[in-house]
Formats: structure tokens, sequence, C-alpha cells
């Protein structure tokens, strides 16, 4: 793995006050390495390393995952109630999923406008807003 992706995901990790592990410095560098945004689901992440030769068990990237989005690092998106996507991009923004593809990406924030939502429970408040327009291929 090149060494700058490799300093840009410890640094990454860092900034959360994650330890950097061997296996949580080869996905971090998958997954930031080179200061681009992406979407990703445990099993893509998982064929990732082993395309560039890491040895990581899918268990560890699903656990490690999981770590990353607690510590604020990632975003978690599910889509169709069971299947998780993680998003670098963690600020608030909507995004379009690709029905055919499964393809989740990003769709323009500056599109979207939510007039209102509605008033929490008492007890509770809004932590986040997910929004996600399904597309087909016309």
């Amino acid at each position: 793995m090149i060494s700058d992706a490799m300093t840009i995901g410890a640094e990454w990790l860092s900034g959360a006050g994650l330890r950097p592990t061997r296996q949580r410095l080869a996905l971090a560098a998958l997954l930031v390495g080179d200061g681009k945004h992406r979407h990703v689901t445990a099993e893509s992440l998982y064929d990732a390393t082993r395309d560039v030769g890491e040895k990581v068990s899918l268990a560890t990237v699903y656990n490690t995952l999981r770590s990353f989005s607690d510590a604020g690092l990632l975003r978690e998106i599910t889509v169709n109630g069971a299947k998780s996507y993680f998003d670098t991009n963690v600020t608030n923004h909507p995004h379009f999923f690709w029905e055919d593809t499964e393809e989740l990406m990003d769709a323009p924030a500056e599109d979207l406008k939510i007039a209102a939502l509605p008033e929490a429970p008492e007890g509770a408040e809004v932590s986040k807003v997910d929004v996600v327009i399904r597309l087909r291929r016309v």
C-alpha cells in the first residue's frame, strides 16, 4: 500500500482517538487515503483489501466499519432495511441509490429542500435525517 495513503489513514484515525492497528490502518488507507469520499459496504471494502493484498477477515471489516462509524469517522446509511453503506462524508447530505446496481452516490445537497420535520417525542431529539432517493433506469 502507498505510504501517503497510510499516513492519511493514520491521521484520520488519530483525529478520532482510535488506536492505529494494522487492520485499521489498512482499511483507513483504502477509505480515505486518496482524499476522496466514497460509499462502501463491508463486502466491497473486503474485496478492496484482497485486491491490494491485505489480509483482513470479513468479520474484521464489519467490526472496524462499526468502530469507525461509532467514532464519527463514517456515516452509516441503511438501504432496503438490511444493507448498510458507509460514507466517508459525514456531513448531512442526500443520496441517490441505483436500484439495478445497488450503487449509492451523493446527491446535490443544494437541490434538496426540507421545509419542516415532525417534532420529536418528549425526551428525544432528531440526531440526523437520511434522505435516500431511489433511482431506476428508463
